[in-house]
């Protein structure tokens, strides 16, 4: 008998990855039903509007949180729920894709928690510098910025396994350089035919920083290599 006749079509996702997908694909499917006159009525076509207004990340209101220092739950709560909303099902399915590929890979090496902190650490970080040094009046929202901590957690296993091998580590940045060329290329293309500016793609480039190196310290014995650096005189 074949040892692999019972095994499962699909290799299994760490239980993590789908806490954080489960809830872009419901709000999608959702948001799209309405939208498509499917779910709802009338009223339900401007839901995606009002889940944008209500849990999306506004620059205007992070602005004024840090002038007048009050800081109340319902707008601090944005940053870690902006990346459950997108703006349209293409967005969504391709965050949800990437989400599901990267975190099987980070959440089959870092513990679940782990993957939070970064999936959550990274998407914060990232509004939180794309609020601080930028002016865009466009909300930001979806899961990219959180992704592409998923992309810094990886390219931090990868850089850490090089090293252990004696290999040249910068190969472990190939896929983030890959997505900028990617970036760049979108950007010029938008300009050219759209004559958009948008700039959300620095909160991916931080959310990335910040996952690669919140790793030095989520990672199994991340926290420990830190100490054993800081000893070393």
């Amino acid at each position: 008998m074949d040892p692999n006749k019972n095994a499962p079509p699909l290799n299994p996702l760490p239980p993590v990855v789908w806490v954080l997908t489960l809830p872009m694909i419901v709000i999608e499917l959702v948001l799209s039903a309405a939208s498509s006159g499917f779910l709802g009525g009338r009223q339900a076509i401007g839901w995606r509007n009002w889940a944008v207004e209500t849990f999306g990340f506004f620059n205007a209101i992070f602005d004024r949180m840090i002038t007048v220092l009050w800081f109340p739950p319902e707008h601090l709560m944005r940053f870690v729920t902006y990346p459950f909303i997108h703006w349209s099902m293409s967005q969504a399915l391709f965050a949800v894709v990437l989400t599901l590929a990267l975190g099987k890979f980070v959440g089959e090496v870092y513990r679940a928690w782990a993957v939070l902190v970064v999936f959550f650490g990274s998407g914060i970080i990232g509004a939180a510098v794309y609020g601080l040094f930028l002016n865009d009046p466009i909300p930001l929202i979806g899961a990219y910025p959180a992704v592409y901590g998923l992309i810094g957690a990886f390219t931090f296993i990868l850089w850490t396994r090089l090293g252990e091998n004696g290999e040249n580590r910068s190969r472990a940045f190939l896929l983030i350089g890959a997505l900028l060329v990617f970036q760049a290329v979108f950007a010029v293309f938008n300009w050219v035919f759209y004559s958009s500016t948008r700039v959300d793609w620095v909160a991916d480039l931080v959310g990335f920083a910040a996952g690669f190196l919140l790793s030095f310290v989520v990672s199994p014995g991340g926290w420990g290599r830190v100490l054993a650096k800081l000893r070393q005189p």
